[in-house]
């Protein structure tokens, strides 16, 4: 019987913008605030933290404005343990702003991004370190909506036959509707998707953009290429489909204070079990535990429990593990990936 696929153990390199992000605190409308939260917001950077949270060395690479809000993002990552050296600093362009503004039926985010300094990345970013080190290459589908060179970084990096990769290359959909106007995010990260190792997907996101009957064995036969596909199933269950057929581990049971960044650590939780050659069904439970970290905090990137409290949900035997993690019981808007927020791209 053939071992089954898994990455090699090595450093992971998250490519992606992230963002100052500034909310009301307390929540509440924008128009009604008094005073306001700056914290950062960047997918790529937040499964960048949690694989350093897991001890896997993670490099973030990007590019941010020669601005204070650039160094903000930078140092904040930077204390996560995750090594930003390679990213670049732009004197030209502003570092990438968003705006929470809280409402009554839901959270409107305006993005200030347009020109930005990680919307000139391009493809000349492969080239040399830190890829050249890379056990892993990290992509979401946020980054070839940014611009048409982000665009041409992201179909290079998996235009390379799977076989012929010095790296393997996980993919997250991360399907932000605000970012593609013109209706083409269906068939372009379809296409993306279909090319990269591992494939990071909701549910609910594959039926937004792929049809609404899609399930996880029709999610399969769509896109055929990814050696393994991961269909997450909001508060109920993850599914990781390979070569050895359909695991599905349900979630764990937590109350929720925000579900963003909650798909960001799942990704890098089941990376992390990967990484350190773990098999399918134990990846995608430590996917679980450590997206309730970013389910338990306001913000994007929580705490993880402690190792000997990992270790012990790890071991637990599945029957006990059902019961703990059983995700019908999680309540009413537990999510493991947030609806993408109304949101509104602004110059």
């Amino acid at each position: 019987m053939t071992a089954p696929w898994r990455p090699l153990p090595g450093p992971v390199v998250c490519v992606g913008e992230t963002m100052a992000a500034l909310a009301p605190d307390p929540p509440r409308p924008l128009a009604d605030a008094e005073q306001l939260r700056l914290s950062l917001a960047g997918a790529e950077s937040n499964v960048a933290m949690y694989l350093a949270d897991h001890g896997v060395p993670a490099v973030w690479l990007s590019a941010l404005g020669d601005d204070p809000l650039g160094s903000r993002v930078r140092a904040a990552v930077a204390a996560a343990g995750v090594d930003v050296t390679h990213v670049r600093t732009d004197p030209r362009r502003p570092t990438g702003l968003l705006v929470k503004n809280p409402g009554p039926t839901g959270t409107t985010v305006h993005y200030y991004r347009t020109g930005s300094a990680a919307s000139a990345l391009d493809p000349g970013l492969l080239d040399g370190e830190p890829l050249r080190s890379a056990a892993l290459l990290h992509l979401t589908g946020i980054t070839p909506a940014l611009s048409p060179s982000c665009r041409a970084l992201v179909s290079r990096a998996l235009d390379v036959p799977a076989a012929q990769r010095p790296y393997a290359v996980s993919f997250d959909v991360n399907h932000r509707a605000a970012l593609w106007p013109d209706g083409t995010a269906p068939s372009v990260l379809r296409a993306l998707a279909d090319r990269a190792d591992i494939v990071f997907t909701g549910l609910d996101e594959a039926q937004e953009l792929w049809g609404a009957d899609l399930t996880v064995t029709g999610l399969r036969g769509l896109l055929p290429g990814p050696r393994i596909l991961v269909v997450k199933d909001g508060a109920r269950a993850a599914s990781a489909v390979t070569a050895d057929g359909v695991c599905t581990v349900p979630a764990l049971r937590t109350a929720v204070v925000e579900p963003v960044g909650a798909g960001d650590a799942f990704a890098a939780g089941f990376l992390a079990g990967l990484l350190r050659g773990g098999t399918t069904a134990r990846s995608l439970r430590l996917g679980h535990i450590t997206a309730v970290s970013a389910l338990r905090v306001t913000g994007d990137h929580g705490p993880l429990p402690a190792a000997a409290d990992i270790d012990r949900l790890l071991a637990l035997p599945e029957p006990d593990w059902r019961r703990y993690g059983d995700g019908a019981a999680a309540g009413a808007g537990h999510r493991r990936r947030a609806r993408t927020p109304r949101g509104s791209e602004v110059s």
